[in-house]
């Protein structure tokens, strides 16, 4: 089956048992959220007000009900939001998954708008941080990341992907 990597990742969510994620959208993200609209009949999103909300949200749905906590967040400012929320599920031990989304490989390192280095800001407060370049790479790293967070003393992980990742453009045949 031939599938983008927003498709893939929506179908390792569901692989992984997820079926809320809280959130807020934006540009680099929107391709992921596009997807998350296809299914949404399988996976409840929860607008929040702000990515910090998000975060925190899915930290207390962790805690509430011993599942990991899933949080979406754009590039940029979307992302940076979140690091209240990371450092609170990673002080006390809530396993969350944050996904976001940075500038494409293109523009990667060229101080493109609303770009961040999202896995440097993440690495101190989390368990691990992914940066994801090739949509091949997703199951692997999103099995990892979910494993990571719950195993051992459970805690948070950053995935972020690359814009072009999540595009038409990148389709991948793949078999789940």
């Amino acid at each position: 089956m031939v599938l983008t990597g927003a498709q893939i990742i929506m179908e390792c969510l569901l692989e992984q048992g997820v079926d809320l994620v809280f959130g807020y959208p934006g540009g680099t993200i929107l391709n992921v959220y596009d997807e998350l609209y296809r299914y949404q009949d399988k996976i409840h999103h929860v607008l929040t007000a702000h990515e910090q909300g998000a975060a925190h949200a899915a930290d207390g749905y962790a805690r509430a009900t011993g599942k990991v906590g899933v949080c979406f967040a754009t590039s940029g400012p979307g992302a940076t939001n979140l690091t209240t929320g990371i450092a609170t599920a990673h002080l006390d031990s809530s396993p969350v998954v944050f996904i976001t989304c940075n500038v494409g490989e293109s523009l990667l390192g060229k101080d493109a708008f609303q770009e961040v280095d999202s896995t440097g800001i993440a690495m101190p407060i989390t368990k691990a941080a992914f940066l994801v370049r090739d949509a091949q790479q997703i199951p692997d790293v999103m099995r990892q990341a979910f494993a990571v967070a719950a195993t051992g003393r459970p805690g948070p992980v950053l995935i972020d992907f690359l814009k072009n990742v999540t595009a038409l453009d990148q389709m991948i045949d793949y078999t789940f």
